[in-house]
């Protein structure tokens, strides 16, 4: 066991740092809405095959080399209703998300781009296409990554300082941070706080996701089979964690999709959890950029030694 390993499987172990929230907040609660429509995989696109993850139809082949019209009827539904939904239901509870934005995706909306600004959402960066970026050249991502942080830029009038790959390469963290203006990375589900990592040997910050409290579980198995069921898991991991924020304050970040939490009975579920967290005045609701601004400021990358 001599040899360097590339894994830290220890972390903040037993003493995790206290984050010192705003207001000496119990727990930071981050929502992201993650805006893909447009970007998935398409023959349209130039794509071997037609898109077959996160939908509502389990199993579904991918059809090679043709269209699958009604795969792309559900992901039209997220841009053109689901995506209103979800923008009037945090208009309402004037609550801030951050979204995972695919920079394709924006492109042929730039009506939701300009919504989501006018609102005061953070629009961080999803890649430039909704694909599994493994494999890709290593020219061909950084590319993606330059169009999509220029595609944002000129939407809004402001570049993204967050970077969410989610199906990442083995170069994406090195070329995101090598871009030079990205502050944060979420391409971690590895921890319940931020924390700075080496990248090409400069500190570069990490904001973990999560996959669980997310409403991606309606379309996997197992998963949520009623907003019953998304609900009541969002409530758990908010109590727990507000509980163990008496003494060790944490993070929570809900994962949102157009197409998914967008769909009326799940809006539902969505809206009752708003309502919910809005009853606590312990606990900072916060966009991840004002996070990691926080961190940057407060713990700041100290080397070991």
């Amino acid at each position: 066991m001599t040899e360097p390993y590339p894994r830290d499987l220890v972390g903040y172990g037993g003493n995790p740092p206290d984050p010192q929230w705003p207001g000496g907040a119990r727990l930071a609660l981050s929502f992201v809405l993650n805006y893909e429509e447009g970007g998935e995989r398409n023959i349209l696109d130039g794509d071997p095959e037609s898109e077959t993850f996160l939908t509502e139809i389990l199993g579904q082949p991918a059809l090679q080399g043709e269209r699958n019209l009604f795969v792309e009827d559900i992901f039209e539904y997220g841009s053109r209703a689901g995506f209103w939904r979800v923008l009037r239901l945090f208009r309402e509870h004037q609550i801030h998300f951050t979204s995972w934005a695919v920079g394709i995706a924006l492109a042929r909306n730039p009506d939701a781009a300009r919504a989501m600004a006018a609102d005061g959402h953070e629009v961080a960066s999803h890649g430039w296409r909704w694909i599994d970026y493994r494999g890709m050249a290593e020219d061909e991502e950084r590319e993606h990554i330059r169009r999509t942080v220029e595609t944002i830029e000129k939407l809004i009038g402001t570049r993204p300082y967050g970077w969410y790959t989610g199906r990442y390469s083995e170069n994406t963290l090195r070329l995101v941070a090598e871009e030079g203006g990205i502050l944060y990375s979420s391409d971690t589900y590895n921890d319940d706080l931020p924390y700075w990592r080496l990248v090409e040997d400069k500190p570069f910050l990490m904001i973990p996701y999560s996959l669980d409290a997310n409403d991606m579980k309606f379309s996997t198995t197992p998963g949520w089979m009623s907003g019953d069921d998304f609900f009541t898991y969002l409530k758990a991991t908010f109590d727990q964690l507000r509980r163990e924020g008496e003494t060790e304050p944490k993070m929570m970040s809900v994962g949102l999709h157009c197409r998914m939490a967008g769909r009326p009975g799940r809006a539902a579920a969505l809206a009752r959890f708003l309502d919910y967290v809005k009853e606590f005045d312990d606990v900072w609701i916060a966009k991840r950029i004002d996070i990691a601004r926080h961190w940057m400021e407060h713990h700041p990358y100290r080397a070991e030694g």
